[in-house]
């Protein structure tokens, strides 16, 4: 399925998505083995996942490394926090992170170190989402539609997530270009009214939950994104040693609406 950003006087099609506290699902193309970093400060604190690179032709390997070293600084009041292994695999601090404050992010292993930074991006206000069904030349198809304010005063980028009953079931990124009145909408085909001839990784059945999480990204973390949906392993966002993954400082926003196929009206 697809992931649709209304424009002023257009749709533009955006990109396909990939799931709340679920890890996703990011597959990195054939390369050497190398350290993947991928790490979210958000206001409910720091989260870091290093795992390795697997070829494209074996089973993915999701095992967390914890034999590393983590830190996180803040660059705004100079504050400096380690952060530990949980019982997950995963490097966790509480600290929320502050809007409008810079972080450095270190990841010291075997000898290596990496280092990103990021500015921590205000919280957007999720207006609404609904479905409609829309007439196909096969089936009737439930849209999902979602509307959010826009950061003002700049070029924003957002990654948008939707979850299926807390499982990742698109995701995507887009810009600011379409906003109308401080407000951006996006729009994503979902399951056909034939759930019998719907694919699995499709259908939505009655009472299904649909959340969508908005999270304001950076230029360099869009275009992270974009490349990763182009087969691409994207852009370096680490300096120091080579390596694959993200540093994002962010405040996300979620909203959630329920499926029920017969109380969704036709598109008008």
């Amino acid at each position: 399925m697809k992931i649709f950003q209304i424009l002023a006087t257009a749709i533009l099609l955006m990109a396909l998505l990939t799931s709340c506290e679920k890890e996703l699902d990011i597959r990195y193309h054939d390369i050497d083995p190398l350290t993947v970093i991928e790490a979210e400060l958000t206001p409910d604190g720091a989260r870091v996942g290093i795992t390795m690179t697997t070829p494209m032709d074996e089973p993915m390997d999701l095992t967390r490394l914890t034999d590393a070293t983590v830190t996180l600084a803040d660059l705004t009041d100079g504050t400096l926090v380690s952060l530990s292994a949980d019982a997950d695999g995963f490097f966790r601090d509480p600290t929320p992170g502050v809007v409008g404050h810079d972080y450095r992010l270190t990841v010291v292993r075997g000898g290596a170190v990496y280092e990103a930074e990021a500015t921590m991006y205000p919280q957007v206000e999720i207006l609404g989402l609904e479905f409609n069904w829309i007439q196909m030349p096969y089936d009737h198809v439930a849209v999902l539609q979602g509307q959010f304010t826009d950061i003002p005063g700049q070029d924003d980028y957002y990654w948008i997530k939707l979850y299926r009953n807390g499982e990742i079931y698109q995701w995507g990124e887009m810009n600011d270009k379409g906003v109308e009145d401080g407000i951006l909408t996006f729009i994503t085909m979902t399951s056909r009214r034939d759930t019998d001839e719907e694919d699995d990784e499709d259908v939505l059945y009655d009472g299904d939950t649909m959340t969508a999480t908005v999270t304001p990204v950076s230029r360099a973390m869009f275009d992270y994104l974009e490349a990763l949906q182009n087969d691409s392993n994207g852009p370096a966002m680490f300096s120091g040693d080579r390596c694959l993954g993200y540093f994002l400082a962010t405040s996300p926003v979620s909203r959630t609406i329920t499926f029920h196929p017969d109380e969704i009206p036709d598109f008008q």
